[in-house]
């Protein structure tokens, strides 16, 4: 069977006699550390104090007494997780005020009475002991819930992702569009004025929730939405409904609506294509009447489209889509928001490098 580590008590104080009788009372279950003032106790505290179970201190010891010591320990925190005893002759109402008042666990007085003592020291050490076990066992505890919550996170981005990029492939895309949306979102939030107001955790769940923008072409006919052509009128009012099924859609699923991204995935779905002049669809909102994260999205996804080789169109080059959406050939977008996006879109369009945009 393994040996058990032995805790160890520290005794402070100037008297060798009664240094050796306290250790002749604890000697058998711990191991006993000595100091014979409180400087050099002090110091062996700061040295180690998580290899102590329990501090014994005497008040009148020479370089530095045992209340200065304590006075030092309780500015580093150290009793209330190390417990300390005062045992001392010492019994005046000052000493004893200010030694409870700086953390003192017990004042035991001298001459020592070793049941007594041994008994007061043990009780207050397999306290903290059984405190100390039970901190670990909660972090413990905690550690494990907070994994699990992390790895729920994931498995609703990975579901979000997943069901994000088979509307993509669907429509012949390769799924890299709603990431491109996402990047882009989260950049025009979180770099620009757009995002003021905003927290950190806010922009990342409307940033996830603009993933699910085009959901609601999962209901879009295949030869409406991989038409290579010009749509008719009749096709695209068919295709203007993924907005309002895509919304649709997303309320009907239970399990979304606790999500922290759900009431920016609804407005989004139902809004991206609305427009600051109130042309836009399904609703014919205007103005600040549309969210401005369903605006950023709109920005962002006429751009990512503008920027990409579609079914029914080339790529255009760069300078080419800054100038359609400076013009408003792609709808009209508030003006703060356009300053915004040209103020970065150096940036954005890092994403289009080396690919067929130009």
């Amino acid at each position: 069977m393994e040996h058990m580590r032995r805790e160890t008590i520290l005794i402070i104080d100037d008297d060798a006699i009664n240094r050796a009788i306290l250790e002749q009372i604890f000697g058998s279950d711990y191991d006993v550390l000595q100091a014979e003032n409180g400087k050099i106790g002090l110091e062996m505290i700061l040295k180690n104090p998580q290899g102590l179970c329990a501090v014994l201190l005497d008040v009148v010891m020479p370089e530095m007494d045992g209340l200065e010591a304590l006075r030092q320990m309780r500015r580093a925190g150290l009793p209330q997780h190390l417990p300390v005893f005062l045992i001392t002759a010492e019994s005046g109402d000052a000493v004893l005020k200010e030694a409870y008042g700086l953390g003192v666990m017990d004042v035991i007085g001298k001459p020592v009475i070793p049941y007594v003592v041994r008994r007061r020291v043990q009780s207050v050490i397999e306290l903290f002991q059984a405190r100390k076990r039970l901190s670990r066992t909660v972090e413990s505890q905690q550690e494990r819930l907070l994994r699990q919550q992390e790895e729920i996170v994931e498995l609703n981005q990975g579901i979000v992702e997943a069901l994000a990029a088979a509307i993509e492939f669907r429509s012949e895309e390769s799924g890299d569009h709603v990431r491109r949306i996402h990047d882009i979102t989260a950049y025009l939030l979180s770099e620009t004025e757009l995002g003021n107001g905003l927290s950190s955790d806010e922009i990342a769940e409307i940033a996830q929730a603009s993933m699910l923008h085009d959901v609601g072409k999962i209901a879009v006919p295949d030869r409406i939405l991989n038409k290579p052509g010009r749509l008719t009128p009749e096709e695209f009012e068919i295709m203007k409904t993924h907005t309002t099924v895509g919304a649709a859609l997303l309320e009907g699923i239970p399990q979304l609506q606790r999500h922290h991204s759900y009431r920016y995935a609804v407005d989004i779905a139902r809004h991206h294509h609305e427009r600051w002049d109130g042309c836009g669809y399904p609703d014919g909102i205007k103005g600040d009447e549309i969210s401005v994260w369903a605006q950023v999205v709109a920005l962002a996804d006429v751009y990512d489209a503008l920027s990409r080789k579609r079914v029914y169109k080339d790529a255009f080059p760069r300078e080419q889509v800054l100038d359609m959406i400076r013009s408003g050939q792609c709808g009209a977008f508030q003006p703060a928001l356009l300053r915004c996006f040209f103020a970065v879109e150096k940036e954005l369009s890092k994403m289009y490098r080396g690919e067929d945009a130009t």
